[in-house]
């Protein structure tokens, strides 16, 4: 069955030549381990590693382009780029107006990082980037929400004292958390949000999901995409 799957998935990426052409891949650059600007000032981790490989099985050449979170989806649909590829979870708010791949992240956590493991993640002040799952996850839920345009100042905002602890995907905090020298703690309980992270695309482009899709398919299937998360984010991750 799955050498069926995997043949089906290849078939699909090899039609179509008519998309044998560049395609701008929009990103953060600011979300590690998912993407970041490396040492010499270029797009890396997780993300553009998965999206260099499923250009090249797709016959596709990437070409990378930043923004800013903030307005990743707005940017997508003027025109600036033609996928978002940018830790962007899958949500029915955002699928109502842009249309995503299949999960290549299956759902994971989002935890609440503190300098005291006691820090009220109920009723306290909880900071998280604007735009997000938990952004939206902690307005609906009691707390005092402060938002921030990138994930950097979300921590600062704890480390400073403006916030009682940070929301985010835990596999983002968990690094920090790690290298803060016993500063950083975990506080409350880890929820899960959201379909898994997927490719962002304007609704009317099919033929280029289709290609990502079925790349995304040959990936899971023949292990390649559990070992690249595996590579990036550790062995304690949530694999397909």
């Amino acid at each position: 069955m799955k050498k069926l799957i995997l043949t089906t998935a290849l078939l699909a990426l090899t039609a179509g030549a008519s998309l044998a052409q560049t395609v701008r891949m929009g990103t953060e650059g600011a979300y590690p381990p998912y993407n970041f600007i490396n040492d010499a000032g270029e797009v890396d981790g997780f993300e553009r590693e998965l999206g260099d490989k499923l250009c090249e099985m797709a016959q596709l050449t990437c070409e990378w382009v930043t923004t800013d979170w903030d307005g990743i989806i707005p940017n997508l649909q003027s025109g600036n780029y033609d996928t978002i590829i940018a830790g962007m979870s899958i949500t029915d708010e955002r699928d109502k107006v842009i249309d995503f791949t299949q999960n290549y992240i299956p759902p994971a956590s989002s935890a609440y990082m503190a300098l005291d493991a006691g820090a009220d993640v109920k009723g306290g002040v909880i900071a998280a980037q604007t735009g997000t799952i938990q952004a939206g996850y902690v307005a609906e839920n009691g707390a005092t929400l402060v938002e921030f345009a990138t994930p950097d100042e979300t921590v600062a905002a704890v480390r400073n004292g403006e916030a009682d602890a940070v929301f985010a995907d835990k596999d983002y905090l968990a690094p920090i958390l790690a290298e803060s020298g016993g500063q950083f703690v975990w506080a409350g309980e880890e929820v899960q949000l959201g379909g898994g992270v997927g490719m962002g695309l304007r609704e009317s482009d099919t033929e280029l999901k289709a290609k990502f899709d079925a790349g995304i398919t040959a990936m899971k299937a023949d292990g390649s995409l559990n070992a690249l998360i595996k590579k990036w984010f550790g062995d304690a991750v949530a694999l397909f």
